[in-house]
């Protein structure tokens, strides 16, 4: 409360209150308000010039939460490589285990419907690491339902495999040439260049490089119907009808160990690695048909290779490297 002054009035003989002047009071009020807008100014500038000091709890909030969110990138990171894993499953179950027994292929759309939209995944939104969240909770339920979906069909597979074991027995499924034996795969299904004339052109088998002489299997029971080398390119080689649509076909052999019309099982010894025809080295062509179409061999190695040395045969057959005919 402002004190109240007063002046001593020599004609009344009184004392008589000071009034302060109205223009007076208006300008304290509008410096006074100068002062606090100053002053608010000042305290706003140091608080953004200032760099903010955490406490120690904030401190370790925030670490927690900048490591949650490399926790989810890498759990990302590994679910994307499951993701490939499932996908390799899929084309193989659709492209072989499926054909084996006539059963119509499951479509993409099938394996990975419902989850084309993100509306069930708005609860997420809000937050700091929304996408990030939301991105994994997707590719979780993508990836279960794949599961589910592979499991039953894998079910279905098996039902169909008790009644075709003559099928079974048919089918290529072992690799033609021994590891143990084997250099490297020096080429895969797919494009590749020509040792020859240096082209990108579709390489449609799998060249195996052995030393000269090394055994050639048959890859599943069939009739050889071809062994001889009237075919342009592929020199000695042989050919075996499987039945149920599937041929497979082995060349640039050094020499035959079976005849046309011959009945051969399942790794029975049918010719010898050699360097006949259009090749630059001794090895092995090798490729699979089925219904007149080629199909990728890396497929049909299921029955003599480890989960392992698959792998590293895929591995190896996905490098477009110079084919060796």
């Amino acid at each position: 409360m402002s004190k109240v002054k007063y002046y001593y009035d020599s004609e009344t003989l009184s004392y008589r209150k000071i009034e302060p002047k109205r223009g007076r009071k208006i300008g304290v009020a509008i410096l006074t308000l100068l002062g606090v807008f100053m002053a608010a100014f000042v305290l706003l500038i140091a608080y953004y010039s200032i760099p903010k000091i955490e406490t120690p709890k904030e401190k370790k909030y925030r670490r927690e939460l900048e490591n949650l969110a490399l926790q989810y990138k890498l759990i990302n990171n590994k679910m994307r490589r499951q993701q490939q894993v499932l996908d390799e499953i899929a084309e193989r179950d659709n492209t072989i285990y499926r054909l084996y027994f006539e059963a119509n292929p499951i479509s993409d759309d099938q394996r990975k419907a419902g989850f084309g939209g993100v509306s069930r995944y708005n609860k997420f939104d809000g937050y700091e690491n929304s996408e990030l969240i939301k991105e994994t909770y997707q590719q979780v339920d993508q990836i279960a339902k794949q599961m589910a979906i592979q499991s039953k069909s894998l079910d279905e597979i098996a039902t169909l495999a008790k009644e075709k074991e003559s099928l079974l027995a048919s089918v290529p499924a072992i690799q033609p040439i021994r590891n143990e034996d084997l250099k490297r795969m020096a080429s895969g299904f797919g494009f590749r260049s020509d040792p020859f004339t240096k082209v990108r052109k579709m390489h449609k088998g799998m060249d195996f490089t052995s030393p000269r002489g090394t055994p050639v299997f048959a890859t599943g029971d069939g009739v050889i119907f071809r062994a001889d080398n009237r075919s342009s390119g592929y020199g000695n080689h042989i050919r075996i009808n499987h039945g149920y649509g599937y041929k497979t076909l082995y060349a640039h052999l050094y020499k035959y160990n079976v005849k046309k019309g011959q009945k051969v099982k399942r790794g029975d010894v049918i010719g010898f690695v050699g360097s006949t025809g259009r090749s630059q080295a001794p090895h092995l062509h090798y490729e699979v048909l089925k219904d007149g179409k080629h199909i990728n061999p890396i497929n049909f190695y299921y029955g003599n290779l480890s989960p392992k040395e698959f792998a590293n045969l895929l591995e190896k057959s996905r490098q477009e490297n110079q084919s060796l005919d």
